[in-house]
């Protein structure tokens, strides 16, 4: 398969009822510190997926294998657990994907690219026109904080590439004006979690030394993924 960018991260899916009114939780253990994910329950394909993978210890021992400064931080690369230093990571897979789960049931757009936001990798447009999620490969949004007037020339880019979906409203200009993230990404890669804390290890991450590749020169690694009850 090509490998995961933002032209820029089959097995059957286990359903997963979480408790009543209570959202599922994963604690990443990285060589960093720790980090808090809180899944949301409006993406149900993705949380369901990402929990199974979970469970079965996937993530346990991978990179982060491409972090870009101000932008994100991506995991997810099966091939990176025994990876070499300065080998070319982001080609690992699995052999499905995910629909994509951008909208609510009256359109509207169900998670921003804020700071902090956890979404799915994903192949390029031109290969996945339905804009489908990779199975496995997923980052992190740092980001940045933008003026008005360079919100309103995102959100016309956006708009045109969303089919006039996604509009930039009055409260996401007011989310990234504050709170800073990517804006840019909106309606076309699935926001499936958000980091409930750690979003201090994150920072530290986004700001490692990196190779031509925008791989960490020092590996930063998952330790261990793991579900809190």
């Amino acid at each position: 398969m090509k490998k995961f960018r933002f032209l820029v991260l089959s097995l059957a899916l286990v359903a997963v009822v979480p408790m009543m009114g209570q959202s599922q939780q994963v604690l990443l253990e990285t060589t960093e510190g720790n980090i808090l994910l809180t899944l949301y329950d409006d993406t149900p394909k993705h949380r369901d997926n990402f929990l199974k993978l979970v469970d079965e210890q996937f993530y346990d021992s991978l990179l982060f294998h491409r972090v870009i400064k101000s932008f994100m931080i991506q995991a997810g690369d099966p091939t990176s657990r025994h990876a070499e230093p300065g080998v070319m990571l982001g080609n690992g897979s699995l052999d499905y994907t995910v629909e994509a789960e951008f909208y609510d049931a009256e359109g509207h757009l169900l998670h921003p690219h804020q700071r902090g936001a956890v979404a799915m990798a994903r192949q390029g447009d031109k290969n996945n026109p339905e804009r489908r999620s990779g199975g496995c490969q997923f980052y992190i949004v740092w980001g940045r904080t933008y003026s008005t007037q360079q919100l309103y020339q995102i959100g016309d880019k956006v708009e045109e590439q969303t089919d006039h979906r996604v509009k930039m409203t009055e409260e996401l200009l007011d989310l990234y004006r504050k709170t800073g993230g990517s804006p840019h990404l909106d309606g076309q890669y699935t926001v499936f979690a958000e980091v409930t804390e750690g979003l201090d290890v994150v920072e530290r991450i986004q700001q490692a030394m990196v190779d031509d590749y925008d791989r960490p020169i020092d590996d930063i690694r998952i330790l261990k993924a793991r579900r809190i009850p």
